[in-house]
């Protein structure tokens, strides 16, 4: 068995502009979609799948500016609420 060194790359890279995520992004969902549609898929579950995509999406940038302005991160930021996460604080030893 050999060791090989590895380096992280992400201390190289440049940080993406919101443009470049942006088509990533598209990137990404262009490429879920034909997936599932290669796959034989009807239109209707693409469409339904794409939509919970979304959901998830903007649900995660919710949380993730929640957290950015200093919210507690074992709170999940709801539309119009806080509501408390069971696991909250807790790590398994």
């Amino acid at each position: 068995m050999t060791l090989a060194l590895v380096r992280d790359l992400r201390e190289h890279r440049a940080s993406a502009s919101p443009e470049e995520l942006a088509d990533f992004e598209t990137d990404i969902l262009a490429g879920f979609v034909l997936a599932r549609a290669s796959a034989g898929l009807a239109d209707s579950t693409i469409r339904n799948d794409t939509n919970h995509l979304e959901l998830i999406r903007d649900w995660i940038g919710r949380v993730r500016d929640f957290a950015a302005g200093g919210g507690d991160p074992g709170q999940v930021a709801g539309p119009s609420v806080l509501v408390d996460h069971p696991g909250a604080g807790r790590r398994s030893a």
